[in-house]
């Protein structure tokens, strides 16, 4: 082949490398160079992360590592199996308006037995529920449909549950969240934006804070954690140095929806009470006074309670009580009518709610919270302004019939 040839021919075979390189050519991408979601919300839409193989021993560790890192990885060589990854879907419409499943979310649950029975958040399946479904990926990747046994919106908590096998399921034990301190060593599992069985520690930053459902109870006795957890966590366990679960990470304070250090989990006391009854039951067997509606008495007119012997300005005035309810039977009265002030209208006649076992009523959200620490056959004590005298009213709690839960 003589010179020009050759030339031109290995010309063209690099020019065709070259066009090759540039048009098929993709850069490795490492997991942690994947952008994650950027909400609650978003689905997780990421390809899944290889897992740690079911039953793989605690590798062995080398002498150079502290002893908070050696913990950390025997923490999570044991117990990281028993996180999964929920993805829950709901009914949507496709481009030609046809009502087909879309993908709602992702989230954490943690395996409480080898029947299969996972915990959560509510908020984590709520979706699901209308006309979706969920599904459950283990950490050997086999998934699996779960239905739902129980969910308790007060407390953020549900229970779902699939058909596995046995030898599939790790739980993890729970422990005891009284008596937890402040500084106490915390480690977090979860799927952060569908990075699956993702671990974080922290620390307890604080005990003993309330908040919010997202129908208004307060949930009490909630951890706070600096552990990060992000979108994606929400039903993941919190965990002690021991690998015991302590909490279920539901919430975060963030004004970016990403983690900066305030992240919230519900106490394992609560989770262990909730989910007994959602998995015996299928609902929460809460107390019941039978107290109906209520009204403020801060800003309530002088006039208007000078008139009709109110004596305090404090406390909430019970407007109506269900009939045949503890309240009816221990005699705690309801509003006898209603009486005009300017443009507005104010219950008149009723009891006034002061303190319950003692400590002013601050808000309905909080006396329900606390009521909510007793069971049916307890008794429970009320003070109550009736005219001008305070009385205490002993209450014995049922449990809340099914029309009103």
């Amino acid at each position: 082949m003589s010179t020009p040839i050759k030339v031109a021919f290995l010309t063209s075979l690099t020019t065709a490398a070259l066009v090759y390189v540039i048009l098929e050519w993709r850069p490795l991408r490492t997991e942690g160079s994947r952008a994650p979601g950027v909400s609650w919300a978003e689905p997780g839409a990421l390809p899944a992360e290889p897992g740690v193989p079911v039953g793989t021993p605690t590798p062995a560790l080398p002498a150079a590592l502290s002893a908070d890192e050696q913990n950390n990885i025997e923490v999570y060589s044991k117990y990281s199996a028993g996180v999964v990854n929920i993805t829950s879907s709901t009914l949507g419409l496709n481009s030609r308006f046809q009502v087909v499943p879309v993908e709602a979310g992702t989230g954490s649950g943690l395996i409480l037995d080898t029947k299969g029975n996972i915990a959560t958040n509510f908020h984590v399946i709520e979706a699901s529920m209308r006309g979706g479904g969920l599904e459950v990926t283990l950490a050997d990747k086999n998934k699996y449909p779960a239905k739902i046994v129980g969910y308790d919106p007060s407390n953020d908590l549900s229970v779902i549950r699939i058909d596995a096998p046995k030898e599939k399921l790790f739980p993890i034990p729970l422990g005891k969240s009284a008596g937890l301190l402040v500084g106490q060593k915390v480690l977090a599992i979860g799927n952060p934006f569908g990075w699956e069985r993702t671990l974080t520690t922290g620390v307890i930053s604080a005990t003993g804070r309330s908040i919010e459902a997202e129908n208004g109870r307060i949930i009490e006795n909630v951890i706070q954690t600096d552990a990060a957890i992000n979108p994606g966590n929400s039903g993941g366990p919190l965990l002690n140095s021991s690998g015991e679960v302590i909490g279920i990470n539901a919430q975060i304070v963030s004004p970016s929806s990403g983690s900066v250090g305030i992240g919230f989990a519900i106490p394992v006391d609560t989770v262990a009470r909730i989910t007994g009854d959602l998995i015996t039951y299928g609902y929460v067997r809460r107390p019941w006074v039978g107290i109906g509606v209520v009204f403020p008495m801060e800003g309530y007119p002088q006039g208007l309670a000078r008139r009709y012997g109110i004596a305090s300005n404090q406390g909430f005035m019970v407007q109506s009580i269900n009939p045949r309810s503890p309240a009816a039977i221990a005699g705690i009265r309801g509003a006898s009518g209603q009486a005009g002030n300017g443009f507005r209208v104010y219950p008149v006649g009723g009891d006034i709610l002061l303190a319950f076992q003692g400590k002013p009523i601050v808000s309905v959200p909080e006396l329900a919270a606390q009521i909510d620490h007793f069971k049916a056959g307890d008794k429970v004590m009320f003070t109550i302004q009736r005219g001008d005298q305070k009385i205490d009213v002993p209450v014995v709690l049922q449990e809340t019939p099914p029309e009103a839960r």
